[in-house]
This record gives structure tokens, C-alpha cells and sequence, in this order.
């Protein structure tokens, strides 16, 4: 049976893909995840090249942090803000314009090489600025300190990524500091997003497993992971860096044992985000093993934290937010729960593969690059109709 009034405001509402942050861009980011890492493996195997300025590694970690990595957690930003808040970020056409933004950064990074690297760089660095500006206002005039630093977040995210377009250019060689620096940030930003919405979610899904949250265990966690973080830039594989990771990575694993993660295996919407939780620790336990003088791949804590941590986290709560913000159930269909199940299998081979058959690193890292692309567009099936749609209850949003 329909519902007149959902139908009449859908009606009214043409330009439903810009009425809140999360819609345009998960669209973005699942769309730029499906079609940017086939095109990396590609250039990887020497098929072809990209003319952006940027050396084929760099444009691909680029891409990653600044494309895909920062459209997610801008989305996911300017749609919790109206909850921590009680008013509005920006929708129409200021979103639109935003949205514009990225996807200009992105044709510069992806085609950029016969521009001049100013203007590369000045379109490509904005999007971040302009992002952190649209959500101080409702943060400042409610005076909310406890999510006040995000915006800041940004703009030092976007100070970074000038620095590694100031190392492309040749101008200041500190590409390497800077990815370093914007890998321990959001390591600590996830960190702390996981510790208040993995536990509330289980508590509320599943009240009977007997979920709950250690404020001092979260803490110590919080702590320990900062300080890893800090030391991975500034003193990067000594035993310092070392213990410090395996310190938080134990941690982590600690404090998520309250959470119960498995009372959460038959609820997919539920152990993806304890499963990208757990990658976090994984990742945490590589920098520790490598920077204590284990002999791995030097980039295995990278991708575990990126394609398991990120990666598996993202998807779980660009599924979960969507679906709640746009007065859906809150429950994973069997194409999310498959989608769920690559992406982690993407993670797994990716930074065990290597390892366990160095051999064969060339087809290893292509067949994570496959498993991650179809995770997301298995992502992008669900949810462009549900993205691009009015709510289900008819409210706005």
C-alpha cells in the first residue's frame, strides 16, 4: 500500500540527491572505490599511464585518502552534525556545489599532467576547506565541544594533501611525512568514532547479548592509539613505534571485548563494523611486528588498516546510515551481506597474500583489486536507487 503523503513530499522534493551530505557523496566514493582501483591495478601491471602529475603510486595513495577517504567521511559528517546539533549543514545547491568540487579534484588529479600544478592543486586541495567552513556554523552556535575538532580535522587533512602536492612539484620532498601524518589522523579519528558507535549500535540491536562500553578501557584505548599514531610519523619503524602499536593494538582488542562482537555473527549489519574494528588491531599488530624488526612487505599495516580498517568500515556504515537516514530498516539484504563478506576477503588477501606467496604479488594484488571494486559496486546496486530517492516515510532528508 502507498503512502500519499511520501509520494506528495517526493513529488516536491526534485532535487532529493542534495538534501542531505550522505546522498551525493557515498555516491561518489562507492562509484570512485568501484572504478579507480580496477584502473590503478591496470596501470599497476603496466597497461597504460596516468598523465596527473602525481608518480603512479602517489596518485593511487592520493586518490584514496582524498577521493575516496575524505568524500566518505565528509558525507557521513555533514549528516551527523544535524543530530549532534539540531540544525541543518548545507543541502541544494551549496551541496551541489560542494559535490562539484570533489569531482572536479578528482578529473585534475586524473588528467592534470599538461596544467600547470597551482591550479591542479588549488582545485583539487579546496573541496576539504570549503567542507570544514559549511559545518563549523550549527557546531559553533550550539556550542558543541565535543565534535567541535572534526571541521579542524579537515582542514589539516587539507594542509596535507598541499604537501603532497608541493612534494609532486618537487618543491618540499615530504610526500611520505604527509601520507604518514594523514594515515595516523584518521587512524585516531576512526578510533574514536568506533568506540562510540560500534558498542551503541550492538546495545541497541541486541540488548540481550549484554553489549555495554568501558569508559576507562575506551580512554587508555584512545590514548594508546594516539600515541601510536604520533610515533609512526615521528619516528617511524624504531622499537618505539613498535611497542607503542602493539600497546594500542592490544588495547583495542580489549576494550572491544565488552562490546560483545560475537554475539553480532548472525547480524551483518553489526559484525562488519566490529570486523573493520578488528583490522584496525590487525593493522596496530603488522606496525608493531615490522617496525620490531619482523621481515614483512613494508606496506602490509598500510593496507590493513586502509582496505580492512577503512574499507570494511566504510561500506558497513555507508550501508547502515543510508538506509537509517533515509527511514529504511536498519538491516543488511543478502547482496550487503555478500558485498560485507568480499570487501573483507579483499583485506585478507591483500596484505596475507604477499606474505604467504610472494611469488605471486602481481595476481594477488589483482585479485584484491577485483574483490574491493565489487564490493562496492554490489554497494552501488542497492543503493543508487535508494541515494538518489525520496524517504520512504515521506519526512525530508
Amino acid at each position: 500500500m502507498t503512502n500519499p503523503t511520501a509520494n506528495a513530499s517526493a513529488q516536491h522534493r526534485p532535487y532529493v540527491l542534495f538534501a542531505l551530505g550522505f546522498r551525493p557523496f557515498y555516491l561518489l566514493a562507492a562509484g570512485l572505490a568501484a572504478a579507480w582501483i580496477p584502473l590503478w591495478v591496470m596501470v599497476w601491471h603496466g597497461h597504460f599511464t596516468i598523465p596527473s602529475g602525481f608518480s603512479t603510486v602517489g596518485w593511487h595513495t592520493h586518490e584514496m585518502l582524498f577521493g575516496f577517504t575524505s568524500a566518505v567521511l565528509v558525507g557521513f559528517l555533514l549528516t551527523a552534525i544535524p543530530n549532534w546539533t539540531g540544525r541543518p549543514t548545507v543541502a541544494g545547491l551549496p551541496l551541489a556545489g560542494l559535490a562539484g568540487l570533489w569531482l572536479a579534484g578528482r578529473m585534475v588529479m586524473l588528467a592534470g599532467a599538461g596544467l600547470p600544478w597551482q591550479v591542479v592543486a588549488a582545485v583539487d586541495i579546496a573541496f576539504l576547506p570549503l567542507a570544514a567552513a559549511s559545518m563549523l556554523p550549527p557546531l559553533v552556535a550550539t556550542r558543541n565541544r565535543r565534535n567541535i575538532a572534526f571541521p579542524f580535522v579537515l582542514i589539516f587533512l587539507a594542509l596535507a594533501n598541499l604537501t603532497l602536492h608541493l612534494d609532486a612539484a618537487g618543491i618540499a620532498p615530504l610526500g611520505a611525512e604527509a601520507t604518514r601524518a594523514v594515515l595516523a589522523a584518521l587512524l585516531v579519528i576512526l578510533v574514536i568514532m568506533g568506540g562510540r558507535v560500534i558498542p551503541f549500535f550492538t546495545k541497541n540491536r541486541l540488548p540481550v547479548a549484554g553489549a555495554d562500553r568501558s569508559e576507562r578501557l575506551d580512554t587508555l584505548a584512545t590514548a594508546a592509539t594516539a600515541l601510536a599514531a604520533v610515533l609512526s610519523v615521528l619516528a617511524p619503524l624504531t622499537p618505539a613505534s613498535g611497542v607503542a602499536a602493539l600497546a594500542s593494538a592490544s588495547l583495542l582488542v580489549v576494550r572491544a571485548l565488552p562490546w560483545k562482537p560475537w554475539a553480532t555473527r548472525s547480524v551483518p549489519m553489526l559484525w562488519v563494523l566490529h570486523a573493520g574494528h578488528a583490522w584496525i588491531a590487525v593493522a596496530l599488530f603488522l606496525r608493531a611486528a615490522l617496525d620490531l624488526g619482523l621481515d614483512l612487505p613494508v606496506s602490509t599495516p598500510d593496507h590493513a588498516f586502509t582496505i580492512g580498517g577503512i574499507g570494511v568500515l566504510t561500506l558497513g556504515m555507508m550501508a547502515r546510515t543510508a538506509r537509517g537516514h533515509t527511514g529504511r530498516p536498519l538491516e543488511a539484504t543478502r547482496l550487503m551481506t555478500a558485498a560485507f563478506t568480499i570487501i573483507n576477503l579483499a583485506a585478507l588477501v591483500r596484505v596475507f597474500g604477499p606474505i604467504a606467496a610472494p611469488e605471486f604479488q602481481a595476481p594477488v594484488i589483482g585479485l584484491s583489486g577485483l574483490l574491493w571494486a565489487v564490493a562496492f559496486l554490489l554497494y552501488l546496486v542497492e543503493y543508487v536507487p535508494i541515494l538518489i530517492g525520496a524517504r520512504i516515510d515521506g519526512r525530508p532528508g
